[in-house]
């Protein structure tokens, strides 16, 4: 029996007045967005709809404004197609996202340890001394190899294994430029530095890790409704004993998006259904694998889709 997979965005996929038409459209997720703006204490509802590009861009409040805009595209999709997903999975930040549509986690401690989270990341490296870049076309054992040659005592590794020759590396400014360099010395050409404010998933975040994990501690974590492919292992979790050290372990440790995916298509994934702003991961899991059908759901249009298709 084919089986569906909800997917997450993460950062990167927001964008001012995302969320704003399906709040205006369906109650269930206007409601969700005042739900944020009491967690926080802030007008998170009004920095999705009208905020800067600029102040969406930090950190801090990207991942919020994101799972907030997810979350409430998945109440309008519950409540008006009745579509339920086999396994949940999400893109770093997503992966929050993906533990509340698991039941894991109540949505306003989600909302809060994410603002947490980004606060921390964003402090855990002073701002221009760590980046990102996107390595294209290169294999991993020969990426690890630029990596460990390029580090000098520096850090330098793999930070997201986005989709087959997508890979994003993660470092100090200068270990990352020498690994740039030496890629374009091998003939691989398409390397390129990433406008990011921190060097996520690499070990020069442990001091958001160890942060992140006092936040966590007074966190409950429910019965999970369906496994959650952790970004961690990319292996499908039931256990809810693991989801703190999955989260934690996740700061630091590279994403495995494209064997994530892989291992949904292996468990019987055929349709992969992306809730919140933009279409990154479907872009993705195109690319890695031909045999699923795919949709994203951002606006009352794709509600109304996903509720035809039943």
């Amino acid at each position: 029996m084919s089986k569906t997979a909800f997917i997450f965005p993460g950062q990167g996929s927001q964008y001012s007045g995302m969320g704003k038409e399906l709040a205006d459209a369906y109650p269930v997720a206007r409601q969700l967005f005042e739900e944020a703006d009491d967690a926080l204490g802030f007008k998170l509802s009004e920095l999705c709809f009208s905020g800067s590009e600029a102040d969406l861009k930090l950190t801090a409040n990207t991942q919020p404004a994101i799972l907030a805009t997810s979350i409430a595209v998945l109440r309008a999709v519950a409540q008006e197609t009745g579509l339920k997903p086999d396994f949940v999975a999400g893109h770093s930040l997503g992966e929050y996202s993906a533990l509340v549509c698991a039941g894991a986690l109540s949505f306003a401690d989600a909302v809060r340890t994410v603002r947490a989270r980004g606060t921390f990341m964003q402090e855990a490296v002073p701002v221009g001394t760590g980046t990102m870049a996107a390595m294209l076309g290169i294999e991993i054992d020969v990426l690890d190899d630029i990596c460990r040659t390029a580090a000098e005592g520096e850090v330098v590794s793999p930070a997201n294994f986005n989709s087959p020759g997508q890979i994003v590396i993660a470092g100090s400014v200068a270990a990352v430029a020498r690994a740039i360099e030496i890629a374009k010395g091998r003939g691989f050409r398409k390397a390129m530095q990433l406008p990011v404010s921190a060097p996520f998933h690499c070990a020069l975040m442990q001091p958001a890790a160890d942060r992140l994990a006092a936040v966590l501690e007074g966190i409950t974590v429910s019965e999970l409704s369906v496994p959650v492919i952790a970004n961690a292992d990319a292996a499908p979790n039931s256990e809810s004993g693991r989801v703190k050290s999955l989260l934690v372990t996740q700061v630091c440790s590279p994403v495995l998006w494209e064997q994530s995916v892989r291992a949904m298509a292996a468990l019987g994934v055929t349709s992969f259904v992306e809730l919140g702003p933009g279409k990154v991961l479907s872009g993705l899991v195109k690319r890695i694998t031909k045999e699923v059908t795919l949709s994203n759901i951002e606006d009352s249009a794709g509600v109304k889709a996903a509720g035809g298709t039943l």
